[in-house]
């Protein structure tokens, strides 16, 4: 979602550029729309001193267009005798933004104020408010060329009236107050843009949704009372209460378990997933924030050339991040496991007990996103529902089958990591049976693969002429080198082999020299500045932009680079070289955090657009109301994904105890938690950026 903030950054330098006119041709014309301030009170004033017949609609007809005719007559009528609910819908228009040549695009008006008119006129009907944007773009309307820019102001009419109704209203007043034969080619109305507070009745999906809902509700209710009040010794619970009971999951995700209190658990794997799940919530949140109608927009334009920009801007690293991870666990796990079992690898059971983890959350967050967010929110950019909203009722389906990725359907903004990542792990038998059987021939294979997707990265932004840069975005390229599997998977194959590394190195010490270990941390962090401020200079407007050549050689080579650096940290974390990056990562604070990091992904941007388009003001674009933004998005998120961990995720995530064979695990997968009990012995961590059982963590790795 990040290179969605191209779009805006770019629009925006456009709209400050696109012409230099002199003071003498700007200044008339910019005072003649500033005394359209107030368009409200220039609608009342125009209305109320004239009849239906000085409309000139009486080629309007039809039943819908004689209930328009007759509320706007009433509301006529209103505003002479200055009835209240006639004045309140007028109070409720916005006027011409304050800062347009900062980027003040939107005035909201009072969204609340338009939507609870109600006005009884007898016979079972009422006068309503409907709640429309009206666009504006003086420039057309005037026949002038500027830099001043277009804007969206609140306007209020009766609900009857439809948007060409409202088209023709205002058009009349605009005509005559610009003196302009011509207004409607550079203001209108659209119905998209329009909300009434007539809410119709709730469909199946909705019901299906608030049923799933209470019935979740009553059976964790039901079984929490069971752990609390009937069994004595938490030791002995029985195996449908453990996974239904909020107690019981409860104590299992806040569990805290020592540090290196286990050999076979990588403690800063951690450390290190939790702060990139903070890193992709903060990228999210910029890029949330480009819809929020702030009234310094064109500040973001001079924030990109800063140092901390990069962060935002480079923010796919993190996502890089998780499929290192991944792809070690993926690899580590099962083939601990298949050393156990001669080779043998349940294939299977590893994709069932996968969907069973990954599907029910996801398949919830849909209908959650497509019914439960017009439930309990609203506002004036609300209007067509959340962002994925066309996406979802079109194509859901190709989310639950994890190949949105390839797809425009792309109904959870984030849903397309989901997708590459249960690619890659569907094929990962393929290298974990290759591995068992040819060991390093078969690594070579796997090295020789992630040379080549490189270069496939490498030719396809090449040919194409991609570019993925702030300054010079090119369309189709973050489809093709960002969301493609085969183009992104060099992370997750590098982590893979490092994974197939640490298995055979089990429990053995390298015996590294001070000069070789501060080489590599020295390396691992020139590469680290390297991946995220190397484009710097070609980030800046002033500056030159980078070529396709450089561009292309970057994106390659951070692919590598990053994982690699990745790995070399996790390397010396494991064999006692991390000083105090060790001491951070794999501080047990992390734990409860990473064990509910699956579910926090999946709920974060469901709150991100919920907060932002539900606000009634003007905002304020700065690094400091986005930290504001991005920690309150953070708890309420880790709060709801708490609830949803217990009525949706743990639940779900455990009845494959049911599927797995009856069998005493193995010394290294001894159990550390209550909770653990509900894991398999097969090897499934999920790789998702944040995964929803990190406990498997605990017990397996």
């Amino acid at each position: 979602m990040t290179n969605k903030v191209l779009v805006f950054l770019l629009c925006g330098i456009v709209f400050i550029s696109a012409g230099n006119p002199s003071d003498e041709d700007v200044l008339p014309e910019f005072r003649k729309v500033r005394n359209l301030r107030s368009l409200g009170i220039e609608f009342a004033e125009y209305f109320r001193n004239i009849s239906l017949e000085d409309l000139g609609v009486s080629q309007l007809v039809g039943v819908e267009d004689l209930l328009c005719l007759n509320d706007m007559a009433r509301l006529m009528a209103g505003l002479r005798s200055a009835e209240y609910w006639a004045l309140k819908m007028i109070d409720a228009w916005g006027s011409i933004p304050s800062g347009l040549l900062t980027g003040h695009s939107y005035d909201l008006g009072n969204f609340d104020e338009c939507l609870n008119i109600r006005k009884e006129v007898g016979q079972g009907r009422s006068i309503q408010g409907k709640y429309c944007f009206l666009s504006v773009s003086p420039a057309k309307i005037m026949g002038i060329e500027t830099s001043l820019g277009s804007f969206k102001t609140a306007t209020c009419f009766p609900a009857s009236c439809s948007a060409a109704h409202m088209n023709t209203f205002v058009g009349q007043l605009m005509g005559k107050l610009l003196n302009v034969s011509d207004p409607s080619s550079g203001m209108s109305i659209s119905e998209g843009s329009c909300q009434a507070s007539e809410s119709g009745s709730w469909d199946g999906l909705t019901i299906f949704m608030i049923v799933m809902f209470s019935v979740m509700s009553c059976i964790v209710a039901l079984f929490t009372l069971w752990d609390y009040f009937l069994v004595k010794d938490q030791n002995r619970l029985p195996s449908i209460v453990k996974i239904f009971s909020a107690r019981a999951n409860s104590r299992a995700l806040f569990r805290v378990v020592e540090s290196h209190s286990n050999p076979n658990v990588i403690d800063c794997l951690h450390g290190i997933r939790c702060l990139s799940l903070i890193w992709v919530i903060t990228c999210h949140q910029y890029s949330a924030s480009l819809i929020s109608p702030h009234i310094n927009l064109f500040s973001a334009a001079t924030w990109v050339e800063s140092p901390f920009a990069s962060f935002i801007l480079h923010g796919f690293i993190a996502v890089d991040s998780f499929l290192v991870i991944g792809g070690l666990l993926v690899a580590l796990i099962p083939l601990r496991l298949m050393d156990k079992t001669k080779g043998k690898l349940n294939v299977p059971m590893m994709y069932l007990h996968r969907l069973i983890r990954i599907a029910p959350l996801l398949a919830m967050a849909i209908v959650v996103h497509m019914k439960l967010m017009p439930l309990i929110s609203d506002g004036p950019l609300f209007v067509g529902g959340y962002l994925g909203n066309a996406a979802c009722r079109s194509g859901w389906y190709w989310t639950l089958l994890f190949v949105n990725n390839y797809t425009d359907a792309k109904c959870l903004g984030q849903s397309w990591y989901l997708s590459m990542d249960m690619q890659l792990y569907i094929i990962s038998p393929i290298f974990l049976i290759s591995l068992y059987k040819w060991g390093k021939k078969a690594a070579a294979g796997i090295f020789i693969l992630i040379l080549s997707l490189a270069a496939c990265l490498f030719a396809t932004m090449m040919v194409n002429g991609y570019s993925m840069m702030v300054t010079n975005a090119t369309p189709g390229a973050t489809e093709a080198a960002y969301y493609a599997t085969h183009t992104h998977a060099t992370p997750w194959l590098i982590g893979f082999l490092f994974g197939y590394f640490l298995h055979l190195s089990k429990g053995k010490k390298f015996q590294l020299s001070w000069v070789s270990v501060w080489s590599g941390w020295i390396l691992c962090l020139a590469m680290i500045f390297t991946s995220l401020f190397a484009m710097y200079p070609p980030s800046k407007w002033s500056d030159p932009s980078a070529s396709t050549l450089a561009e292309t050689s970057y994106y390659t080579f951070t692919r590598l680079g990053w994982a690699m650096a990745l790995c070399w940290v996790i390397f010396a974390c494991v064999q006692g070289h991390g000083g105090l990056a060790n001491s951070f990562l794999s501080s047990p604070l992390w734990q409860p955090l990473s064990r509910l990091s699956y579910s926090v992904f999946i709920w974060h941007m469901f709150f991100m657009e919920m907060n932002a388009r539900s606000t009634r003001t003007s905002t304020y674009f700065s690094d400091y109301q986005m930290m504001l933004n991005i920690w309150s998005t953070f708890g309420f998120t880790v709060l709801f994904s708490y609830a949803m961990h217990l009525l949706i995720e743990a639940p779900f995530g455990g009845l494959d105890i049911f599927l797995r064979p009856k069998a005493k695990s193995p010394p290294i997968e001894k159990q550390t938690s209550p909770r653990d009990d509900k894991e398999p012995s097969a090897p499934e961590e999920p790789v998702e950026p944040p995964t929803s059982t990190v406990d498997k963590l605990n017990n397996s790795v």
